[in-house]
């Protein structure tokens, strides 16, 4: 199985080689913690607005900031060996922010697509990705299908 895993100081160059091929890049990110059907149908649905797929995916530290101090349920290294294994992922790129302006900046994408629980005035993103000619999409979460939903039939158990 291809390694999908790409670091900051390689990923510049990668969009730069994928600019030149003219393809159209989409770009995600999330914590991705137990990656459940609503996590596959989202990235699936990402991957339709154009030719590569790269995800941005939250460290350990940051999943604590954004979620709380229960989080992650997996560490890192265990949710990168799930995304890897999805074949409709093209690349991974880690990162410590709460937000993934940082990577948006290097990445510069067509697409930057959110899941339903955002709203397009609400993602801090959103500026950045439109001073680029990037487009924002937002795409309908599946109702009842969350790690937080999950989670909280787990402890019901």
């Amino acid at each position: 199985m291809k390694n999908k895993i790409v670091n900051r100081k390689n990923i510049s160059k990668l969009v730069r080689i994928l600019k030149k091929q003219r393809k159209r890049i989409v770009f995600t990110n999330g914590c991705f913690d137990l990656v459940h059907q609503g996590h596959i149908s989202y990235l699936y649905k990402a991957k339709k607005f154009g030719d590569i797929l790269i995800i941005g995916v939250n460290s350990d530290r940051s999943v604590k900031d954004l979620k709380g101090k229960t989080r992650p349920i997996f560490k890192l290294k265990d949710r990168l060996a799930v995304l890897n294994s999805l074949e409709m992922i093209d690349y991974i790129i880690v990162f410590n922010d709460k937000t993934p302006i940082n990577i948006i900046k290097i990445i510069k994408p067509d697409y930057h697509v959110k899941g339903g629980d955002y709203k397009l005035n609400d993602l801090p993103e959103r500026k950045i990705v439109e001073s680029f000619k990037g487009k924002v999409k937002i795409i309908p979460l599946i109702k009842g299908r969350s790690t937080t939903s999950i989670i909280n039939k787990i402890k019901k158990i």
